[in-house]
């Protein structure tokens, strides 16, 4: 099995290449990252020297490199994206290119070579907000997208939908949470937190930090892709969840805890975000019965974990943190001798 990832040096993308080449030895993996800002080749550099592993660089916007990516492919699995709201309330044009004409483009591709399986990764923000006592969202939700990133990622999921029912093409989709873990860009939530706590910085809090996310482990929405993959019917919309509820605030809370610091003291609330969406969460249940699948890991377990990793890897997120990241990866691209 030969798969094309797309934004495989980002976050979710990197990690799902190790659980790919990890799990199935006979596979093979062709990586295709543009390596925007959190894009990052160290996230899968393990894999460097290992002939079942690729890495291009190259735009999902620009048609030949695609094509040239995609080439003798059996699978695609599309998580290149800008995802950054935050970004996308300061300039969508990034966000429209990338997310619906990248999307068209690997679309077309796909068609032409005649994949067996092209898998678009998408997210819980294009079907809006919940309030507090609200159902949680199912793949039969109407979409109803609040802000530039999620209008993008709600209108690559129709045209994923529309190459389907129009030129044939064997798609699924995933819908998911807010997923934390290892290799996760610090500009997040989670990732920016302990971050800014590990250097002695408060932690952010938008408004009274009362919105409410769902969060799921990569490792559990690693796991959920590869199921679809294999098992998921052709045409569905799968639903990836993590039965995590607390809330933003809760979340800070927790990490000050895990780094032995104060509630009181390393807390800063700042103005909140434009149309920021109050809720999330999604229900899993049609995944669980028609793969078997569920989450595995806790959210205690995994934000313990993850805290460990930041807390052992400064070298790779500091030069992110410290705005030396331009010229960190020129260095490592260079020693790669590829060009940027």
């Amino acid at each position: 099995m030969k798969i094309l990832v797309t934004g495989g040096s980002g976050f979710i993308g990197a990690n799902f290449i190790h659980h790919i080449l990890e799990k199935y030895p006979n596979y093979q993996v062709v990586n295709l990252d543009k390596l925007t800002y959190s894009g990052n080749t160290t996230n899968t550099q393990r894999w460097d020297h290992d002939q079942r592993y690729k890495f291009i660089h190259g735009d999902i916007c620009d048609h030949i490199t695609v094509e040239n990516a995609m080439r003798d492919a059996d699978i695609v699995v599309h998580f290149a994206a800008e995802s950054h709201v935050d970004r996308s309330v300061l300039s969508a044009r990034e966000f429209v290119m990338t997310n619906v004409i990248g999307t068209q483009t690997l679309l077309d591709v796909a068609k032409k070579v005649e994949v067996t399986r092209f898998h678009h990764v998408s997210t819980d923000e294009v079907f809006g907000e919940l309030g507090v006592n609200d159902d949680a969202f199912t793949e039969d939700t109407p979409y109803d997208p609040r802000s530039p990133y999620s209008a993008s990622k709600a209108a690559s999921d129709h045209l994923v939908r529309a190459y389907h029912h129009t030129h044939g093409l064997p798609i699924t989709i995933s819908n998911c949470t807010n997923n934390y873990g290892p290799y996760h860009f610090p500009e997040k939530l989670i990732p920016l937190t302990i971050t800014n706590l590990i250097e002695g910085e408060k932690a952010t809090v938008y408004g009274k930090g009362k919105q409410i996310r769902d969060w799921l482990h990569v490792s559990d929405h690693c796991s959920a892709i590869d199921l679809i993959l294999h098992n998921g019917r052709d045409g569905e919309t799968y639903g990836i969840g993590g039965n995590n509820q607390p809330t933003n605030l809760a979340i800070v809370e927790k990490i000050i805890e895990l780094l032995g610091k104060s509630v009181k003291e390393d807390i800063e609330f700042v103005g909140d975000r434009p149309g920021h969406d109050f809720r999330y969460d999604i229900d899993y249940t049609k995944i669980t019965q028609e793969l078997g699948w569920k989450p595995e890991m806790t959210l205690d377990t995994g934000l313990a974990q993850t805290v460990t990793w930041f807390k052992k890897n400064e070298s790779w997120w500091k030069p992110l943190r410290n705005r030396d990241y331009d010229a960190y990866m020129k260095q490592n691209m260079k020693s790669k001798q590829i060009s940027i």
